[in-house]
């Protein structure tokens, strides 16, 4: 069924919180509803709407900030009364704007998520759970990684009110009293949860912060998931869920709002699958959404709030009559007063505004003034995107963004976003100073920009400090700092589980150092781990590579660290930062390791593909600009073979690909580079001076040169080489492991000719060009003397 809506703006209040809009129950079955907004000025509104107009049924005084909102009511009542928390305290108003509780949690922490049910009522700090009943401490729960939401089961099947948790750590934790029940596994980490039937039943839908949606059914001793929808137009995460009957089919639609701004209606088709019905994007991120009928009676809408405030519905109701061309378009009294009310409101504000500017220019001129700095609220997020492993780097401010300035003092590459129309400048940096930055870059925005969103992408080992330096069209101009630290292994994601039949290389560390200490040292090296030690006397986190897809686990307690990788360079990082860190506490640490040679051959297999792919496209695009000519020259393409057809017909999207992902095969080769020089440290052998041999390997690359390549030591590649010299006669060998003899008057050996002298050779006299080609010694066949190292194994 197709769903038409139309947008309406209702009001704006202060900026505001997750799930901090709420309707209140209607009188009548097709009545309009009141509604109920918090914000971050601590103010509770609650307004209905009479003849197009905002009428306020109450409004409180400012206050602390307010994280969330709530209804609740005595147990087959309706949920009429409103329930906000601000801090550690808990405050209860009647539909009427009447205060009745006030009730202080005596939390360390804040309250950022509720649940009220009757006289239960359902708090959440940071990491800790409480149950309180007629305000009685009743339960408590202290969750390993990060709180963001919470639910309550309730039905005829369950014995009690079942709370469920939305966790950081990618889980949904089941609790009964104050334990843990169990917890179900999600595919991102969960931002929100709502009940599929407000009524009661099992069935719990989540939201996760990289845009994946769910149903998941609650039992008593295990879960069941129901269905999952994946995030494939690359949205932005989910911030607000509900259910309501939008369609009319008897069947409650799923109402989605998303931190880009996305509103999204899921209706069920035949096969009760969901399916995208409706969707409209708005400016700024959906803070809450709900259903209802608000407006106009009989006309049900879906009712958004956005961060700065805006109530905006998207109705059923027709806004407009479409006209035929040259017909007279006529207006019911009811819009033209409403335009009039509208014109004189722009009246009015145009002379409040002139007014301002008029009394802060006579006030900055005199000598008494003090300028005061004004204050702005920003809603920032610095998340690593699985899918093109960057990180997303989102801004939000409730007024007009001028220009922000990112500063970086690690390598990193900016992106190319689509959904950013900002102008973007970069400056020169100086790296090589103590201090220096790495990247200055400068995006001016356009008017009534207030939501600015970048990507970039960093390198593991490069670890440091991301500066962004928001400045708002706002005077006097003011600039506010915010910080997003880039990790060591940056690229690393937690995960549920990792394969254990992977050849893994093994780090140990073991020293007086506490707990905490160690925790802290992990958290600084890997991205999302919790802050907060973890209860107990050691931990696990496993993780993999959103770029390669190799795997790390993290095993430590008191005294000891355990570390297991199937790629070397995770556990040479780990090692060097480790020992980096410690020293700074001027702890001594023993460090054992265990080296699988099998995982060098494992990780060059997985990282074959990507590169494989990276360089068909590079060669790809290389010839676009090539066969445009031809096809120009020959007017026609028909004569092209149908791979140089294929290049032609797809050359858009393939400049478009690899526009958007810049240095990218830069990136894999230094990852092989890396790879290389980490597996002969290991072995305490220095062979960063035979790089150059392994990126000729690599400009004409094959999977199995570069696994022979690796498996040959250095030891083994001296001798065979120095052999091959003396076969030829030559004695006192530089022992270079170069493939061209400086002895030998330059003389291909091997039948390798094109490869450069390396440093040791500096002081030689440069060889004779071309280069004399001769017959190969060892190779059975002459095609083959181009391949590197191959004919070593001859000798």
């Amino acid at each position: 069924m197709e769903l038409h809506l139309h947008r309406v703006d209702y009001t704006q209040v202060g900026v505001t919180s997750q799930k901090s809009m709420r309707l209140l129950p209607a009188l009548g079955k097709k009545a309009t509803q009141k509604v109920a907004i918090a914000d971050h000025d601590g103010v509770i509104t609650c307004f209905g709407m009479k003849k197009g107009e905002a009428v306020p049924v109450f409004k409180t005084l400012p206050g602390p900030k307010i994280a969330r909102m709530d209804l609740g009511g005595a147990v087959g009542t309706p949920r009429e009364k409103i329930f906000v928390c601000s801090g550690s305290q808990v405050r209860g108003f009647t539909k009427k704007g009447k205060q009745f509780l006030t009730f202080e949690a005596n939390l360390t922490e804040s309250i950022n998520a509720m649940y009220v049910s009757g006289a239960d009522l359902f708090v959440c700090a940071s990491y800790i759970y409480n149950h309180y009943c007629d305000c009685k401490d009743q339960d408590y729960f202290l969750s390993g990684d990060k709180i963001n939401d919470i639910t309550c089961l309730s039905s005829e099947k369950l014995p009690h009110l079942i709370p469920v948790l939305a966790c950081q750590d990618r889980v949904l934790r089941v609790l009964q009293g104050s334990e843990l029940a169990y917890d179900i596994e999600v595919p991102g980490p969960p931002s929100v949860l709502e009940l599929y039937n407000k009524d009661g039943g099992e069935e719990v839908l989540y939201g996760t912060t990289d845009g994946k949606l769910g149903l998941v059914q609650i039992g008593d001793c295990a879960a069941a998931t129901k269905w999952e929808i994946e995030n494939e137009k690359k949205k932005g995460g989910i911030l607000c869920i509900e259910t309501y009957d939008i369609i009319g089919d008897g069947v409650n639609d799923i109402l989605v709002g998303r931190d880009d701004g996305t509103v999204e209606v899921y209706g069920f088709d035949s096969s009760n699958e969901p399916a995208l019905r409706f969707e409209h994007v708005l400016t700024e991120s959906v803070t809450s959404i709900q259903g209802g009928c608000v407006g106009k009676e009989s006309y049900d809408e879906v009712l958004t709030a956005t961060y700065t405030g805006w109530v905006t519905g998207l109705t059923t109701e027709p806004q407009r009559a479409e006209a035929v061309q040259g017909d007279e378009v006529r207006m019911s009294k009811e819009t033209q007063s409403k335009i009039e009310a509208l014109r004189a409101e722009l009246e009015q504000l145009q002379i409040k505004v002139l007014q301002g500017r008029e009394q802060y220019q006579q006030t900055s001129q005199s000598s008494t003034a003090v300028s005061a700095v004004p204050i702005f609220s920003i809603n920032d997020k610095f998340t690593l995107c699985q899918d093109d492993s960057s990180y997303s780097l989102t801004l939000e401010v409730q007024t007009a963004i001028d220009n922000l300035l990112l500063q970086s003092d690690v390598p990193i590459d900016l992106l190319d976003v689509d959904k950013n129309s900002a102008v973007v400048s970069f400056s020169e940096c100086d790296s090589e100073q103590p201090n220096g930055n790495f990247l200055l870059a400068t995006y001016r925005c356009q008017a009534n920009t207030t939501r600015l969103e970048l990507k970039v992408r960093s390198i593991e080992g490069q670890y440091g400090t991301l500066q962004a330096y928001i400045t708002p069209r706002l005077q006097p101009k003011t600039c506010q700092v915010r910080q997003y630290q880039i990790k060591p292994l940056s690229l690393h994601q937690r995960t549920h589980s990792i394969d254990p039949d992977r050849p893994m290389n093994r780090l140990s560390l073991v020293g007086q150092f506490s707990f905490a200490e160690i925790h802290s040292w992990v958290v600084f090296c890997l991205p999302e781990v919790p802050e907060k030690t973890p209860a107990g006397e050691s931990v696990s986190f496993y993780f993999h590579n959103a770029f390669l897809g190799t795997q790390l686990e993290a095993t430590y307690c008191k005294g000891e660290g355990h570390f297991k990788s199937d790629n070397i360079s995770t556990i040479s990082i780990l090692r060097d930062v480790l020992s980096k860190e410690a020293t700074k506490k001027k702890i001594n640490l023993n460090i054992s390791y265990d080296i699988n040679d099998n995982s060098v051959s494992h990780t060059l297999q997985m990282i074959h593909p990507k590169l494989e792919y990276q360089l068909l496209l590079a060669k790809k695009v290389q010839l676009i600009d090539a066969l445009k000519e031809l096809q120009v020259h020959e007017g026609n393409a028909d004569f092209l073979i149908p791979e140089y057809r294929s290049i032609l017909d797809e050359s858009d999207n393939l400049l478009e690909e690899y526009k958007k992902q810049p240095a990218h095969l830069e990136r894999l080769y230094g990852m092989i580079t890396d790879l290389f020089i980490d597996k002969f440290k290991f072995k305490g052998q220095n062979v960063k001076t035979k790089v150059s041999s392994l990126l000729e390997i690599l400009d004409s690359y094959d999977l199995n040169s570069l696994l022979h390549f690796f498996s040959w030591t250095v030891a083994q590649l001296v001798e065979v080489l120095q052999c091959s010299k003396k076969v030829l006669g030559v004695h006192g060998c530089l022992s270079c492991v170069s493939l061209c003899c400086l002895v030998m008057d330059w003389q291909p050996v091997l039948a390798v000719p094109r490869l450069s002298p390396v440093d040791c050779w500096r002081e030689a006299p440069a060889p004779p060009q071309p280069f004399p080609r001769t017959a190969p010694l060892f190779a059975a066949d002459p095609k083959e003397e181009d391949q590197c190292f191959l004919f070593v194994v001859a000798v």
